[in-house]
């Protein structure tokens, strides 16, 4: 994603509802000088490549993320890893990089990723229950 997408996205994200044209137009010339024409043709790309889904509502649209920004970051990091010859490595080099803050959150999503333990599963006759069978 270019640096005007992830502009344009970085608002339907954080918006997290359907937006116009003219919602991104007027909250991007906040910061730049940026025509409507350019807005609306980005929109369309990102349509294409299946980052929004639009809605007709008059004679325009209304474009809504197909995703959160979250997905897209961790499709950005798995495209990346797949291109390793040495995933090891390339998580090793990975988590060095890491900031301590950067670090808790890997441990916390592990820790939410894990699947739970199965519980035991008590067996009738089982040494467990005294009988010795």
């Amino acid at each position: 994603m270019g640096e005007l997408e992830d502009a344009v996205m970085t608002r339907v994200w954080k918006w997290n509802r359907p937006v116009t044209v003219r919602e991104v137009l007027e909250d991007l010339q906040k910061e730049r000088s940026i025509a409507y024409t350019t807005v609306m043709t980005v929109l369309d790309n990102l349509h294409q490549k299946g980052w929004v889904r639009r809605e007709a509502e008059g004679r325009a649209y209304r474009y809504e993320a197909v995703s959160t920004r979250a997905a897209y970051a961790a499709a950005l990091m798995n495209d990346a890893w797949s291109q390793s010859d040495n995933a090891a490595a390339a998580l090793v080099a990975f988590f060095g990089m890491m900031s301590e803050e950067q670090r808790q959150a890997l441990t916390d999503a592990v820790r939410i990723v894990q699947l739970p333990e199965s519980p035991a599963v008590e067996n009738p006759g089982s040494a467990e229950d005294g009988s010795g069978r």
